[in-house]
């Protein structure tokens, strides 16, 4: 297996560390990663006269490298303390902000039409991430009350009738018995023991073994959660296919349902309907990537609604003149009036803004439409503040509220800012 950190080779491109000589047909090539307008790239081979480089981008995870012959697995990126960014901890942050759950989308990729790939249990990064978006849309699907409807039922009635006599069923299991007096029936009750929520207590379950096996977290917290949500499913059974799902139609009114039921499927894939597979030194795993820029969105976004909490101070992905902006700040005393864009760039912390990114974000602020949400339509004279918002273990500033929202000037530039954030770390025993 080809292991490489997050970023290796970011904007030029690295050799590859590993004995290639076995494998005489590799080509230049790009894994792609589909995204809502453009895809990103996960990783890119390119060749020269001399040997193969790799450029790894900002998205961590495990797919084949040949088909069936070489995966390659890219880490979250390792810090010399031998500690990595916790992305699951970011994760869990992030959905303490349930506006977050309507942006998950593209967050990761999971292909289980391509063969399974054999890995190590501490690189397994797709299992936390699903438990962990599993546990906290249940959590919301809890507060709010489970989805009640009618669904089929058949018991074994004694002395009485009720629905549709099923005649096979009877004579097989009571006449020939001589259980005269019972008949089995099929009729609906109304509740909470549907077909969906069996799906969801189903996978409630094999969460509950897999958050023993997670790393980054108080296991404390991830049993609390659990505990809040089991006692909603106290009436719900877990024996259901999947494939029952297919005569559900979706109902508008429980949207988080659609979510909670794509997670509840992707977690009894991943575990193949075992949970006997839970604790295994090595485990198989589908082809799947994780987007750590996107993540890093969702992050930074909770931690600005702590600081901005009331409704309408940080709007987040504003779509506007074919355009769509990270967030806007309005404060409700106008303090606070601008664009921010979240990059997930380390190297920011050492140097300057790239043009690239001061362009895209001042081009977001000169929109009409923007002075416009800020209620500045009668200042289209003045320049809107832009800040960017990135990555930096050395900022000392863990949140925005308790620390501080202390930003700096980029100094060639008018009103446009930067700010670091430290990011959660975990320690690692590795040192790849």
């Amino acid at each position: 297996m080809i292991i490489i950190k997050e970023q290796y080779g970011y904007k030029n491109p690295k050799s590859i560390e590993y004995d290639l000589s076995a494998y005489t047909t590799i080509e230049p090539h790009k894994k792609l990663f589909k995204q809502k307008k453009s895809n990103g790239f996960c990783y890119e081979v390119t060749k020269n006269e001399k040997e193969l480089n790799i450029e790894a981008s900002y998205f961590v995870g495990v797919d084949w490298f040949i088909e069936n012959k070489l995966p390659i697995y890219i880490q979250p990126k390792l810090n010399k303390d031998k500690s990595e960014v916790n992305y699951v901890r970011m994760l869990f942050d992030a959905l303490q902000e349930p506006e977050n759950f309507n942006h998950l989308d593209y967050l990761c990729e999971i292909n289980f039409d391509k063969p399974s790939i054999k890995i190590d249990q501490t690189q397994d990064l797709l299992s936390p991430l699903l438990v962990i978006q599993y546990l906290q849309l249940l959590k919301r699907i809890v507060q709010k009350g489970l989805k009640k409807s009618y669904y089929p039922v058949v018991k074994n009635l004694n002395v009485r009738v009720k629905g549709k006599i099923l005649v096979n069923a009877t004579i097989k299991n009571n006449h020939t018995k001589s259980k005269m007096l019972y008949s089995y029936c099929k009729y609906d009750e109304f509740g909470v023991n549907t077909i969906e929520n069996k799906v969801l207590k189903k996978a409630l379950l094999f969460s509950q073994k897999a958050i023993q096996n997670i790393n980054g977290i108080n296991p404390e917290q991830l049993q609390g959660l659990f505990n809040y949500i089991q006692p909603a499913f106290h009436s719900v059974y877990d024996e259901v296919e999947i494939e029952e799902l297919k005569t559900i139609k979706p109902n508008p009114l429980y949207k988080e349902y659609k979510q909670a039921l794509k997670l509840a499927k992707f977690i009894l894939k991943r575990y193949g309907y075992t949970i006997s597979t839970l604790h295994p030194v090595e485990i198989e795993t589908p082809p799947f990537w994780i987007d750590m820029s996107k993540l890093f969105e969702l992050y930074v976004f909770a931690k600005l609604k702590e600081l901005f909490p009331l409704n309408g101070e940080v709007e987040y992905h504003i779509k506007t003149n074919r355009q769509e902006l990270d967030f806007i700040i309005n404060s409700k005393d106008k303090k606070y009036q601008m664009v921010v864009d979240a990059k997930y760039k380390p190297q920011y912390k050492d140097g300057n803004i790239s043009k690239e990114d001061i362009r895209q974000v001042s081009g977001y602020a000169r929109m009409k439409s923007i002075y416009n949400e800020l209620e500045m339509e009668d200042k289209y004279n003045e320049v809107i503040d832009c800040l960017i918002i990135y990555s930096d273990q050395k900022s000392k500033r863990k949140d925005f509220v308790k620390d501080n929202f202390e930003y700096v000037p980029e100094y060639n530039y008018v009103k446009f800012f930067k700010i670091g954030i430290e990011l959660p770390i975990v320690k690692t025993t590795e040192n790849i």
